[in-house]
C-alpha cells in the first residue's frame, strides 16, 4: 500500500507542477513573476468584489486603511489596479482591477482551465469519465 502512496503522491506533485507552470506562464504574460500570494489574495478580493472602498478592503481584510491605501499604492505602480472618484461623493475611490489585474486575480482559475485541458487532451472519453468517478468519492 505505501508504494501505491508513494505512487499517487509522485503523480499528483507533477500534475501540481504543471498548474504552478501555468500560473507562472500567467504572471510572466503579465511582468509580474514576483507578485506574492497574499498580493494575488487582495487582487481576488477586489475582483469578487467588484464595487470595494478602501474602508470596505480594510474591514473584508481585517487590516488598517494606511495598510491598505500602502498595498493599493504598491498595485497602481505595478499596473494592476486603478482609483475611480465615486460620481456620488468625491471623498470616495472605488478600487478597480485593470486589465493586468484581473488576469492575476483570476490565475489560479485560469491555470486549473489549462491543466483540465490537459487531461482532456490526454484523457479518451472514457478515461475521463473514470477520472471523474475516482475523484468525486474524494471528500
Amino acid at each position: 500500500m505505501m508504494e501505491k502512496k508513494e505512487h499517487l503522491f509522485i503523480v499528483f506533485e507533477n500534475l501540481l507542477k504543471i498548474k504552478s507552470e501555468c500560473s507562472c506562464e500567467l504572471f510572466s504574460g503579465c511582468g509580474l513573476s514576483d507578485i506574492t500570494v497574499k498580493q494575488i489574495g487582495y487582487l481576488k478580493i477586489i475582483d469578487e468584489h467588484g464595487e470595494v472602498t478602501f474602508s470596505r478592503l480594510a474591514k473584508i481584510t481585517n487590516n488598517s486603511k494606511p495598510t491598505i491605501t500602502e498595498t493599493i499604492n504598491k498595485f497602481v505602480k505595478m499596473e494592476c489596479v486603478y482609483r475611480e472618484k465615486s460620481p456620488d461623493d468625491g471623498r470616495i475611490y472605488y478600487i478597480r482591477l485593470t486589465e493586468k489585474g484581473r488576469i492575476i486575480a483570476r490565475a489560479e482559475h485560469e491555470a486549473l482551465l489549462r491543466v483540465i485541458q490537459k487531461m482532456a487532451d490526454s484523457l479518451d472519453e472514457k478515461e475521463m469519465d473514470t477520472l471523474i468517478n475516482l475523484l468525486e468519492k474524494i471528500r
